[in-house]
């Protein structure tokens, strides 16, 4: 199940505009992660979520209508995080070998803050149709990285266009984080290494 979202979809009562404001949702967001991680879905609670953050229940219903809408702000917090790594990486010029090893392993970190949370997004929380979406803003921002990704280091054409590589190369690295995250193998020496030997296998192939 894909955990991406279409970016103009409105989550919150308001957005944060003030510092003070911006603190406190981050507070919300990051105390709503953990719970999230380590209750899963049925044992997340607005109540739990305010009390953990240190704010007010009101202050929490000032920004979120619902645990769903805030639900959705984890999501997009994590994959703004996740394009954040991508255009990092892409910004440099590094040999290809380097740069496998710092897309993987910011990849991996990304989703190794809560270790618990991909498998409650994935398999428990409901998902808003916008995430479902495969031509949303996001997704297409999302997959152009991928494919500027092919096009720079990808050696081989195999027939392929670069945008078509790029789908396959996130499905790849997508399926295997999210299930390793799954599992609780994420943080792995072997899981690592392996999704380093897949994408350099398949930007180095003839």
């Amino acid at each position: 199940m894909s955990t991406r979202i279409e970016k103009s979809k409105p989550m919150m009562r308001k957005r944060p505009t003030q510092a003070r404001s911006k603190v406190t949702v981050d507070a919300i967001i990051e105390a709503a992660a953990r719970i999230l991680s380590d209750h899963g879905w049925t044992g997340f609670t607005t109540n739990k979520v305010a009390e953990a953050a240190g704010v007010s229940i009101g202050s929490y219903y000032q920004y979120f209508p619902d645990k769903h809408a805030l639900v959705d702000a984890i999501r997009e917090r994590h994959l703004e995080d996740c394009r954040t790594v991508l255009k990092r990486v892409l910004e440099r010029t590094l040999p290809l070998q380097e740069f496998i090893e710092e897309l993987v392993d910011g990849i991996i970190a990304i989703h190794s803050i809560h270790p618990g949370l991909h498998r409650v997004l994935l398999d428990e929380a409901p998902v808003a149709e916008a995430f479902r979406n495969p031509n949303s803003v996001f997704e297409i921002e999302y997959l152009d990285c991928y494919r500027a990704i092919v096009a720079k280091y990808r050696s081989g054409k195999n027939g392929i266009d670069n945008q078509t590589a790029g789908i396959v190369l996130s499905d790849a690295i997508d399926g295997i984080v999210h299930n390793a995250a799954r599992r609780g193998t994420l943080q792995t020496f072997d899981v690592r290494n392996g999704l380093v030997r897949i994408v350099q296998s398949y930007l180095s192939a003839a």
